[in-house]
């Protein structure tokens, strides 16, 4: 499968002001930030008292107003969860939050993705009527179950949707809704994750709580649901939502609390299974290793394996499950490969080494292909040909499953809206958000669904968009290059979806490297013009490039490495190839 070749673009950086620029912020860094988009130093500012107030959320007075009879009367709470990191945040967030409130009756349920499919459906209400709840809560789901929400109400249940996901034409028939993407919700951060969403509806529950004398008369300690935010930070993170402002005071936060070890002993296991030290903990750590491995129980297996190791008090036990979701989601990898090198032989057959001749928006199915894998199948692709891409898998009854991932300039929600209304008959049903959605349609549509994707995609994209740009903060000079910096580029984030890592380039004389399994190269650089040498390694580089030449343009991150208790300065390559001598 042909892979497109970056071009480094180096971003306009505007010039530190002395006026603004802070003093306790290197020059380098407020430069950084000035390239996101930051204009006041008070945008950097990681006070926990500068989230924006549950206040501010229309939809959660109602919310609480329900959640505060029941714990008042004693009612049985049964919270619905998503099959994600998300949502399996939010699920153990709002059992945790309801039992530190004294609430002794909450339970939750997620629906298994094979049987049952995404959101609450009327299937599992059915299911939830062995719980015999009095109140529903649906977390990371809920906006799109008319037919769900429907359902529990016929059965006298009082039903509170909290989510994040864009709505559709109608909206659930829900006691409460919750949602900061309501076109009638003035919630000034729409990136919100579902786990986000969740928190803001506890925190809003315990201010009023405690506001009326509740934890006094029961003899309560009033919680500090701050001790939470170890999962909000995970579960946004996992979800790749924007960081905008209140998205990294929530991570922020919820980060320092994992490396200060006062975290949920899940997510501290799940860091050790996967090597990374809990001490060190970054943004990247949640998205790369904790956040692959809780999604393995939903993809491969039930969802509920990942919450009881984000709820379980005993780290033994929380160690025990993080081992099975580590082997979970190293049977996932193998899954996922075979499947991907399915994928590289249809796309060489249907046009090989000539990217441009592919559609637009690719659609691919494969009668083998995993339904739990193929979002991961479809980002993988997606990363390598920089076009949206929607994968396909076997359903029932003649149906199949699509997953896909787009590429910045494409709202692939949006764009399947629009299919829907362009060819109402090919589209069973759909959901998701910018960069990931979710779909059904019968088997014998998939070629009509193809071209239509195709022809959208194309008309919402221009040729540019389809070219792969690596944005570079600009060149740093030898002497800049230090640890120094790579700890307060770490300390500045956290970084992620919409407030990305910083990236510098360079010209480098290759001093020496060296494979490191099959896919990485490990090497030695040294700055043109300068005798300074550092260490620098390059993840997945050899496939693109087999060899290293004597002198590389590269993108990289400043990074530590720590090693036999020594701690250095590392080049993380993002991208390099040959430069002129």
């Amino acid at each position: 499968m042909s892979r497109m070749n970056p071009v480094i673009v180096r971003c306009p950086i505007p010039p530190a002001s002395p006026e603004t620029a802070p003093p306790h912020i290197p020059p380098l860094l407020w430069r950084v930030y000035r390239a996101r988009g930051v204009q006041d130093p008070d945008e950097v500012d990681r006070a926990l008292a500068r989230l924006i107030p549950p206040s501010a959320m229309q939809g959660i007075d109602a919310a609480v107003d329900l959640l505060e009879h029941a714990l008042d009367e004693g009612q049985r709470i049964l919270i619905v969860g998503d099959f994600d990191a998300d949502g399996a945040t939010s699920c153990a967030l709002g059992v945790l939050a309801l039992r530190s409130m004294g609430c002794a009756a909450v339970d939750y349920l997620v629906p298994n993705r094979f049987a049952f499919g995404y959101g609450l459906t009327p299937e599992i209400v059915d299911v939830a009527r062995g719980r015999s709840p009095d109140v529903l809560i649906t977390v990371d789901n809920g906006v799109s179950s008319v037919a769900g929400v429907a359902a529990a109400k016929a059965l006298g249940w009082r039903v509170i949707v909290t989510d994040h996901h864009l709505a559709g034409e109608t909206l659930p028939a829900a006691d409460a809704l919750v949602n900061p993407n309501l076109p009638d919700n003035d919630f000034p951060s729409k990136a919100l994750a579902g786990v986000g969403v969740v928190f803001y509806v506890m925190v809003a529950l315990r201010r009023r709580l405690a506001d009326g004398g509740w934890f006094a008369r029961r003899g309560l300690e009033e919680p500090n649901l701050a001790a939470l935010l170890d999962l909000v930070a995970l579960g946004t993170v996992a979800d790749v939502v924007p960081l905008d402002r209140n998205n990294r005071l929530l991570v922020h936060h919820g980060l320092a609390r994992i490396r200060a070890g006062r975290c949920r002993p899940g997510i501290t296991a799940l860091l050790q299974v996967a090597g990374r030290d809990p001490g060190q903990a970054q943004a990247a750590d949640m998205g790369f290793f904790v956040g692959p491995r809780l999604n393995a129980a939903g993809r491969l297996d039930d969802m509920t394996v990942g919450i009881r190791c984000l709820l379980s008090d005993d780290p033994s036990e929380a160690r025990r499950i993080a081992d099975d979701l580590d082997r979970l989601n190293r049977a996932r990898r193998q899954i996922e490969q075979g499947m991907k090198a399915q994928a590289e032989e249809m796309l060489e057959t249907w046009s090989p080494d000539e990217p441009d001749t592919l559609p637009w928006g690719l659609c691919l199915y494969h009668e083998e292909w995993h339904q739990g894998v193929i979002g991961i199948l479809a980002s993988r692709i997606k990363e390598r040909l920089h076009r949206p891409v929607i994968t396909f898998a076997e359903g029932e009854g003649g149906q199949l499953k699509g997953s896909g991932r787009s590429i910045p300039g494409l709202h692939i929600r949006d764009a399947l809206d629009e299919l829907a209304v362009r060819h109402p008959e090919i589209l069973q049903k759909f959901g998701g958000h910018a960069m990931a959605a979710g779909m059904t349609i019968a088997a014998a549509d998939l070629a009509a669904f193809s071209a239509a994707f195709d022809a959208i995609v194309r008309a919402r994209l221009s040729p540019t968009d389809l070219c792969v740009e690596i944005r570079s903060d600009g060149q740093l000079s030898p002497e800049a290059l230090s640890l120094d910096l790579a700890q307060a580029i770490a300390e500045g984030g956290p970084w992620g979806q919409g407030f990305e890592e910083p990236v510098f380039d360079g010209r480098f004389d290759v001093a020496d490297h060296r494979r490191v399994g099959d896919r990485h190269w490990k090497l030695r650089l040294r700055p043109v013009g300068s005798d300074r040498v550092v260490d620098a390694i390059a993840f997945n580089a050899v496939e693109r490039l087999p060899v290293v030449p004597a002198r590389i343009h590269a993108a990289y991150q400043l990074d530590r490495n720590e090693w036999q208790g020594q701690v250095r300065l590392q080049l993380r390559v993002v991208y390099m190839d040959g430069a002129e001598a």
